[in-house]
């Protein structure tokens, strides 16, 4: 799990806004840029190209 330091300080690499846990903590969610960064053994991945748009994941991700 991510914990809420870390959380604090991570933005959006592409707009710089905050970002926010999924409901299931698997990723990070820029509500701005409607992107879903993937969490992976517990480390953010926090590249562009890795972020997937909200709209290709299965409602209830949030």
């Amino acid at each position: 799990m991510i914990k809420q330091e870390l959380l604090d300080i991570l933005a959006c690499p592409k707009c710089k806004q905050p970002v926010r846990l999924t409901g299931d903590g698997n990723g990070l969610i820029c509500d701005h840029c409607r992107l879903l960064y993937p969490i992976r053994d517990d480390i953010p991945i926090m590249l562009i190209d890795e972020a997937r748009q909200l709209d290709d994941w299965e409602p209830g991700i949030e």
